[in-house]
């Protein structure tokens, strides 16, 4: 089993995701989003949001410094965030004006405001990033790309929002490759339609122990 390596960059790598109590993170925000193995429950967000939720993804935003994305959610907001009419809504005018990097193998160019390609090994290339930079940088969807992350250890905080929902099947935040980790949790909210709004840290190794009895001879 692999051991995480200690954390020597500055900057912090924040994973924000949406999930249903059985870990699935595909297709939140539409049926059409992301239908890869047939998936058939997109949109599943969508009738929960209330103005808690609006109120507290401003305060997230407000603390990234840039953006990251893999290739399809990249496509996905850069269709849809610089149509937005951003008077009044900091969350488009946060996501159209700050750096955006994007990890792609496929992509020639990106066109979206401040956006920036990436390029080579991706976890090389994120890594120096966050070096570079010295500041905040989320991942936001991007289901293929945090794979990479979480299996090269480059992940610092998780923001998790868990929907009361479970889908059964469909893509999982944490997948195969994995490396465990121990975390903290550091703030709690609920939105009045139960969604829970989880800060996770890192918080080193795992603490294993056993509750197992004592071998007790006579």
């Amino acid at each position: 089993m692999s051991e995480s390596r200690p954390h020597n960059t500055s900057g912090t790598l924040v994973v924000g995701t949406f999930l249903t109590l059985d870990g699935v993170m595909q297709a939140p925000g539409g049926p059409d989003e992301d239908r890869d193995g047939g998936f058939e429950h997109g949109g599943w967000t969508v009738n929960y949001w209330d103005e808690k939720m609006g109120e507290t993804m401003d305060e997230q935003f407000a603390e990234a410094d840039a953006l990251l994305l893999g290739r399809k959610t990249y496509e996905i907001f850069a269709a849809h965030w610089p149509n937005v009419d951003s008077e009044g809504d900091p969350v488009a005018t946060k996501l159209n004006d700050m750096p955006k990097y994007v990890a792609s193998r496929t992509l020639d160019g990106v066109e979206w405001n401040n956006s920036t390609l990436l390029s080579g090994d991706v976890a090389v290339a994120v890594e120096d990033l966050k070096k570079e930079r010295g500041d905040v940088l989320m991942v936001q969807g991007s289901h293929n790309l945090i794979q990479t992350l979480l299996a090269h250890d480059l992940v610092d905080e998780f923001w998790l929002w868990v929907f009361p929902l479970v889908l059964g099947d469909g893509k999982r935040l944490f997948g195969d490759g994995t490396i465990p980790a121990a975390l903290e949790l550091t703030d709690v909210k609920t939105s009045g339609t139960g969604v829970q709004m989880l800060r996770f840290e890192r918080a080193g190794e795992i603490d294993y122990g056993s509750f197992a009895l004592d071998d007790v001879t006579e």
